[in-house]
């Protein structure tokens, strides 16, 4: 199981809207290293759900219910899709600014590259991400 950040603009398509729809799939990735990224996920593999826009916070998890394939709704035979499945709201977003102020995430792409919207997320990353969000507690992570 590997860990992935997707990101989308809330006004587009919120974890609130996949909380209602109960699945969807993530399509119309136009970026070359993004789309590299979503043909890497497999079914079962965890993701965080990022709002981009005035929030920039990771707001959700999800989860990859199929590995990708072609992308019917695009004509470019690069384009590819994965269906997801929201597992869980965080209990409080975590901002980008608090993800920036962090030492050790210094090295992720979501610090390094803000235009990506497809991207790996470390163990470490992932473990930090639940632990500002509240889904661990502090004495979870020693």
């Amino acid at each position: 199981m590997a860990y992935w950040l997707f990101k989308e603009e809330p006004g587009h398509y919120s974890f609130a809207d996949l909380e209602r729809d109960g699945r969807t799939s993530w399509d119309g990735v136009t970026n070359n290293l993004a789309r590299l990224n979503l043909r890497k996920v497999k079914k079962g593999d965890r993701i965080l759900y990022y709002h981009t826009g005035k929030e920039k916070a990771v707001v959700g998890e999800m989860r990859a219910v199929g590995n990708p394939v072609a992308d019917p709704s695009d004509n470019d035979p690069k384009a590819v899709t994965v269906d997801v499945e929201p597992v869980r709201r965080l209990p409080h977003p975590v901002a980008l600014s608090a993800i920036k102020q962090e030492p050790r995430m210094a090295s992720w792409d979501l610090v390094r590259f803000s235009r990506l919207s497809v991207m790996a997320v470390s163990k470490d990353q992932w473990e930090w991400i639940e632990l500002m969000s509240g889904i661990k507690g502090k004495k979870d992570s020693q």
